[in-house]
């Protein structure tokens, strides 16, 4: 279908402008006209209707110059041909510097359709060109507003063939991330290799090159100084290559800052290995203790059990004896089995304290008092209730995890004096002890073979519970643990 053209004529006398429009219906040209010749009315024409195309003379008073003047104030981007009866090389230079398409005088006006034509096909290139702009300019905005929004730093890498790097494009994230502006990485791109730890330099380098030779995904994880910061990030950088032009590799990628996780994972893989020290330490504990009982039986009880058999051989002959002497056997018997008894009582007693049956607050207090008598170290216990009901498995733990605090603190402490609390609050059932010796330290709880806080820490842990360590250096050591009354049940609900 063949369009219909609005073409608008301006300054032309009713004779000029009918020898316009009979040339180009000549041409078979499809065209609507107007003719206006003031001002006024051209700036009416140019509201109420749409314009294809505008011709205008060159010598009257509503010139191609005021047109070309008005339709630039108003940023219109209508095609303007200049078609006069007179007219030289030199005013064609000036309406074409100003803005016209053509300039062609009445006297060759076979020159009017190809340069309408063209000047339509000129406009239409440059309407696609300024959609195409805006386009563009939308995407990059779009994208910049993605960048901007993004937890890390969106870039682009160039690497030459001269082994000259540079960074076109670098998001608003390098300000959080590296604390440093996006125009000064891409004016300086080394200032991100210095910020990157010289042991984690060699691998970032490695595997740039390794991504540029095998045009591979490039990922590197490492570590960076950010100047100002005492903390050291842990960041991942991703980034996927192609080649642009030469033999240059650009990489298109993110940098996040993956501090959080890394931490956590380096911390998991810490308490694996300290979980595994203190198995294999509790294995050797377990089998200390089993060989101390069986030493015990066999050199306690089974020893004596064999003294007494030695005392009983004299009753299975017939040999006559004086009475005294069935009197000293039975004597000397009656000690060895008392021996028995009390052996028995103490391997009993190390295995599980027969003071919990009387509850956790009688068998802390009973410890409390056999540690002072022990070392002679003073130690105070206070607790409001005559009792506070357990399960009998968390009364035996608290018990224990008591007995370990005891101790950390005669082996280690160098204390003078202890002071120990049990209450109950709110469902949880609260242990502290705290001693007026040397302080525990930060690296002390850290150390390896610090197997009774672990062993401590890892039994309150199971319950549900927690136990916390804290120490003031020459001056005193608190230890608070906190389990649920009614176990982990309670604590996970």
């Amino acid at each position: 279908m063949v369009k219909t053209l609005n073409m608008l004529l301006v300054g032309y006398s009713a004779e000029d402008a009918q020898r316009i429009c009979r040339t180009l219906k000549e041409g078979d040209l499809y065209f609507n006209s107007e003719c206006i010749n003031t001002i006024d009315a051209f700036s009416k024409a140019l509201v109420e209707c749409s314009w294809d195309v505008i011709l205008s003379d060159a010598m009257t008073d509503l010139g191609a110059e005021q047109v070309l003047f008005h339709l630039a104030m108003h940023h219109l981007t209508i095609p303007v041909i200049v078609v006069s009866s007179q007219g030289s090389d030199e005013s064609a230079v000036h309406f074409m510097k100003a803005g016209a398409q053509d300039f062609i005088l009445m006297a060759c006006m076979v020159r009017l359709i190809p340069a309408i034509q063209r000047s339509l096909k000129q406009m239409e290139a440059l309407h696609h060109i300024c959609e195409a702009q805006l386009a563009l300019q939308k995407s990059e905005a779009r994208f910049r507003a993605i960048a901007s929004n993004l937890p890390g730093l969106v870039f682009q890498f160039l690497l030459n063939r001269d082994g000259s790097k540079s960074f076109p494009y670098v998001s608003e994230g390098s300000v959080m991330l590296l604390g440093i502006l996006p125009t000064a990485l891409i004016e300086q791109p080394d200032l991100f290799t210095d910020l990157i730890l010289p042991e984690d330099r060699v691998t970032y380098d490695e595997l740039m090159q390794t991504s540029a030779k095998h045009f591979s995904t490039w990922n590197w994880e490492g570590r960076i100084q950010v100047k100002g910061d005492p903390d050291i990030k842990w960041v991942s950088l991703r980034a996927t290559p192609r080649r642009p032009l030469n033999d240059a590799v650009l990489w298109d990628g993110v940098v996040m800052n993956i501090s959080r996780n890394k931490l956590a994972e380096i911390e998991i893989a810490r308490s694996h290995a300290q979980l595994a020290e203190l198995s294999s330490y509790l294995q050797k504990i377990k089998e200390h203790e089993r060989a101390k009982i069986a030493r015990e039986i066999h050199d306690d009880i089974g020893g004596t059990l064999t003294a007494i058999k030695c005392e009983l051989l004299p009753f299975m002959d017939t040999k006559p004896r004086k009475p005294d002497f069935y009197q000293q056997k039975a004597a000397s018997i009656e000690k060895l089995v008392d021996y028995v008894i009390d052996s028995t009582r103490r391997i009993s007693m190390d295995l599980r304290p027969g003071i919990l049956d009387f509850g956790i607050v009688a068998a802390i207090e009973w410890q409390a008092r056999k540690f002072s008598k022990r070392t002679e170290i003073p130690c105070q216990f206070y607790c409001d209730s005559e009792d506070i009901p357990l399960d009998a498995d968390l009364a035996t733990a608290i018990f224990r995890i008591f007995q370990e605090i005891l101790t950390n603190i005669y082996k280690h402490a160098g204390a003078s004096n202890v002071r120990v609390k049990l209450f109950e609050a709110d469902g949880w059932i609260f242990l502290e002890a705290t001693d007026n010796g040397c302080g525990i330290r930060e690296a002390d709880m850290n150390k390896p073979g610090s197997f009774g806080i672990r062993g401590m820490r890892e039994r309150c842990h199971q319950l549900g519970g927690d136990l916390r360590v804290s120490g003031i250096p020459e001056k005193e050591t608190c230890v608070i643990i906190k389990i649920p009354v009614n176990g982990k049940e309670q604590y996970a609900l």
